[in-house]
């Protein structure tokens, strides 16, 4: 009898040490990684020269959606989006947050965004990397953890420094909620100059890579051969093109060897089957053609998820799937949703929150602009992820207005398997360039030669002057060569799409939707 109490004491104490020592962890905890101006340029994705083993072991452990959508092609208005679960009209993150451009989100949101609603539902918040969205008090996080321990690693371009960084969060044992880690790189973005050791006359930008064909710490750097990198329809297909996508693709390698160290991190600390993992961009390449505009190229993101909860992996889902439905699918997988009303079970009261504030009149004034945030736009897309011939949206829109603060150009898209319609709302305006994208060589060795030179499927007068309305034929013309607005046999279809999406404005609270009385 002595003997099995002595027993009994043992196990006992050694549950309680699974229990508060190394072996326990929490369940349900969550990962959502954000790369910067990245198209589906994935080995996962059929890319033929792309190095990413790592995402692709995700895909292949998780599921791959093939038609994921960004809102608009535009970085802060883009992350307002993500954090929100509300398309940016209704956010008010026209643009750029940073600089001069100084867009905010409404206060009200606060009662909505991801990371509060999160954090409300029982989970300890962290942020790594870029955040790019104001105010800070709205997207609210725990804690902020710096991307790197010096100057240059702070810079967000190297994802293996980053996942170390983030380790003491996750394996953060003083804590027994479940975790919100929200990391997001700078790669591939633009930036770090431009190749000076290229023969061509207009270099080619590094795109965050280190000049000389240096490599990070901690990253063994993959180069490509411009020779051997597709070009897509999109693009014209140029020395100069070639050499920017190769630098492109380096840096998207370095994100993949980021997210290997993180899934070591999360194995090493038995979190790996307890963490979905979120993959994706905030919308496409930047490239004329993609980034800042509606068009498949910018919309169009990769997006990968590993529910470690679903029993059937390796899946791939054809659902239409927007990025204002990434917070209400956290908040589902959390717990934290309310089905009846669309947003959270424990939602913050707003007025009652910037009462506490203080601040006298600062927290009065237009804090909403007529807007009521007590839902969100997006849904969850949680049940798909062990359904995948599982349906979501019947169409998805998006709502461009400015990048930066000089390039107002307001564009709407109504898009479904079909058809997708573009109102370039201010086209007798010359479409306007994001400064990095005006200097790009695979730009600028067009543009010099005139407006009738091609540049994809387009000419460069073409690209700069858009028609009122765009619509294409998504099953017969995926590359969006052929605009069918000014076909008298598709009037009646064109007319129908109009209706559709002014119905889509009206329903999503769009501003923009007057312009159909008076342009």
């Amino acid at each position: 009898m002595r003997t099995m109490r002595i027993r009994t004491a043992v196990f006992l104490c050694l549950c309680c040490g699974f229990l508060n020592g190394s072996g326990f962890a929490a369940e349900k905890n969550i990962i959502l990684f954000v790369t910067d101006d990245e198209g589906p340029t994935l080995g996962c994705y059929g890319d033929p020269v792309a190095q990413t083993p790592n995402i692709d072991a995700i895909a292949a452990d998780g599921m791959r959606f093939t038609y994921a959508f960004a809102t608009t092609a535009s970085c802060s208005a883009s992350r307002s989006v993500i954090l929100s679960g509300l398309h940016n009209h209704k956010t008010g993150q026209y643009g750029h947050q940073h600089h001069f451009h100084k867009f905010v989100s409404y206060l009200d949101l606060v009662s909505l965004s991801l990371p509060r609603a999160l954090s409300r539902s029982g989970y300890r918040t962290a942020r790594c990397g870029k955040y790019h969205v104001a105010p800070e008090v709205v997207y609210h996080f725990d804690q902020t953890i710096e991307a790197g321990e010096n100057t240059e690693a702070r810079l967000c371009r190297n994802a293996v420094t980053m996942a170390e960084q983030c380790k003491d969060f996750i394996t953060n044992k003083d804590d027994d909620r479940p975790f919100f880690l929200y990391m997001a790189t700078c790669d591939p973005h633009r930036g770090g100059g431009t190749n000076k050791n290229s023969d061509l006359e207009l270099k080619p930008n590094l795109f965050g890579n280190l000049p000389n064909r240096k490599s990070r710490p901690g990253v063994n750097e993959v180069f490509f051969d411009p020779a051997e990198v597709p070009v897509p329809a999109f693009l014209p297909d140029t020395p100069e093109t070639r050499s920017e996508l190769a630098e492109y693709y380096q840096s998207c390698s370095r994100i993949d060897a980021g997210i290997g160290r993180l899934v070591e991190i999360l194995k090493e600390a038995d979190l790996f089957d307890k963490t979905m993992i979120v993959f994706t961009s905030d919308h496409g390449m930047a490239f004329a053609g993609a980034k800042t505009t509606v068009y498949e190229p910018g919309l169009q993101v990769p997006f990968v998820v590993r529910n470690p909860y679903v029993q059937e992996r390796g899946t791939v889902s054809e659902a239409l799937i927007s990025h204002v439905d990434i917070t209400p699918s956290l908040l589902d997988f959390g717990g934290g949703l309310n089905p009846a009303t669309n947003g959270p079970k424990h939602m913050l009261d707003a007025k009652k929150f910037w009462k506490e504030q203080g601040g006298g009149n600062m927290f009065a004034e237009n804090r909403n602009g007529g807007n009521k945030f007590t839902s969100y736009q997006g849904k969850s897309w949680v049940s798909v992820l062990s359904d995948p011939a599982k349906e979501h949206h019947e169409s998805i829109f998006a709502s461009h207005t400015f990048h930066e603060i000089q390039m107002y150009y307001p564009m709407r898209v109504l898009r479904d398997r079909k058809y997708k319609l573009i109102w370039n709302i201010a086209n007798k305006l010359d479409y306007p360039f994001a400064s990095d994208l005006w200097a790009a060589s695979s730009w600028q060795a067009q543009v010099r030669k005139g407006d009738d030179t091609p540049y994809g499927a387009r000419t460069v007068g073409e690209y700069v002057h858009r028609p009122r309305f765009e619509l294409y034929d998504m099953e017969s013309d995926p590359d969006e060569s052929k605009n069918l607005a000014e076909d008298p046999a598709f009037q009646t279809t064109l007319e129908e799409y109009c209706q559709r999406m002014k119905k889509t404005q009206e329903s999503l609270e769009d501003p923009w939707v007057s312009k159909w009385k008076y342009e």
